[in-house]
């Protein structure tokens, strides 16, 4: 690997709650090896476990002064994804290359002032769903520690034991398990659940999940419906439509009286995530059930989710909405986020100046350049914002 020029990367520390860091220091030494020059701002990785000293140690060095134009900076969450929308962005003139996360199909209003000062970004998160972008892909990266921790979570709020256990007490049976949505968060819920003992059931829209839910060992739920062609071209599902989603609605919660645990990972990029459990759901579940609502930054696939709140219902049902799980195992969700921007920047933006707009990898990720939103799912959603919401940030 070799860049054409010295190129300075700047990994800020993060801002509000995250607690993540864009790069760690192996990542580090292996852009450092490739010719890149990296600087990190003081503490930018303590809170993920990646002391100053450390990343000194694999060749970075601490931007103590402040640079004043770095040519790349990286980060976790930028733009819209931010806590603190623009907060770091509006410190770099023109020029200057953001790439990490900004998800500018949920925040359209914060990638508008991103173009107008004259700021390059590349989202990770809209990069198309090919195998050459498979080393790059920060949401399924992201989404495996998300899953993990959500099957953590039900089990430490749930009031019995997940696995079966059989004592001189009397023989415990196992916590019943449904998880809704096979995607990357939803097939590594269904595996830990299953290292923890529960018995996993699994449900997904897309007929075509039902191989990848039963490879990971739990039993597929087949819905009576009729859902025709699910799932969009990017392997997403898609919207189904009012009279299908409320049958939906119905049989799910059938199974969902049954359960101990319900753990919803289903949304659709860009969109409100699908409500799939109604509150008479919720109150057809067993006393003391848990559900873990991991479509909770896009409103929850669970009626009564309130986003980082809990909710605790008469028959004592909780519901948990996270937000932001893998900024809860920092370590290790910053090692493989990290090596997703490795790989982006040493493959496509060996010169940051000079993109290949003829890659498709890109051309896809490619939000903002020259003052202009260059991104046409994204310059349409922009320019359907009423005239103020273009040119100012909101959070929802």
């Amino acid at each position: 690997m070799r860049v054409i020029a010295t190129r300075t990367v700047l990994v800020p520390k993060e801002r509000g709650s995250e607690t993540r860091v864009a790069l760690v220091p192996p990542a580090v030494s292996t852009l450092v090896d490739a010719g890149w020059r990296i600087l990190v701002q003081p503490g930018a990785g303590v809170a993920a476990g990646y002391p100053d000293e450390v990343f000194v140690a694999h060749g970075a060095e601490m931007d103590t002064a402040g640079i004043r134009r770095p040519d790349v900076v990286v980060g976790v969450r930028l733009g819209g994804a931010s806590e603190d929308p623009l907060a770091l962005e509006r410190r770099f003139g023109p020029g200057t290359v953001f790439v990490g996360v900004a998800d500018p199909l949920g925040e359209p209003a914060a990638i508008q002032p991103i173009a107008d000062a004259g700021l390059t970004l590349y989202s990770l998160d809209l990069l198309p769903r090919i195998s050459r972008a498979q080393s790059m892909d920060v949401l399924s990266s992201q989404s495996t520690v998300t899953g993990y921790k959500a099957a953590i979570l039900a089990a430490a709020a749930l009031p019995k034991m997940f696995p079966m256990l059989t004592t001189a007490a009397g023989t415990m049976p196992p916590a019943e398990v449904l998880v809704i949505g096979a995607g990357v968060s939803g097939l590594t819920a269904i595996a830990t659940a299953r290292r923890l003992g529960a018995v996993v059931q699994a449900y997904d829209i897309r007929p075509a999940a039902q191989e990848d839910i039963e490879s990971v060992g739990a039993r597929a739920v087949m819905l009576p419906l009729d859902p025709g062609d699910a799932e969009d071209v990017t392997g997403y599902a898609k919207d189904i439509g009012e009279a299908l989603e409320r049958r939906q609605q119905e049989l799910l919660a059938q199974v969902l009286a049954g359960v101990d645990v319900a753990i919803t990972t289903a949304a659709i990029p860009g969109r409100r995530a699908p409500t799939l459990i109604t509150a008479d759901a919720v109150e057809r579940m067993p006393p003391g059930s848990v559900v873990v609502d991991c479509a909770a930054p896009r409103g929850g696939n669970c009626v009564l989710t309130r986003p980082d709140e809990e909710v605790v219902t008469e028959r004592g049902v909780r519901i948990l909405g996270p937000t932001n799980l893998p900024a809860t195992v920092p370590h290790d969700a910053s090692r493989m986020f990290a090596k997703n921007i490795v790989a982006f920047l040493t493959t496509m933006l060996i010169d940051p100046t000079a993109p290949n707009l003829n890659d498709e990898i890109v051309r896809g990720t490619l939000v903002t350049r020259d003052g202009e939103v260059v991104h046409e799912e994204v310059r349409q959603m922009v320019g359907a914002l009423p005239s103020q919401e273009a040119t100012r940030v909101t959070r929802a």
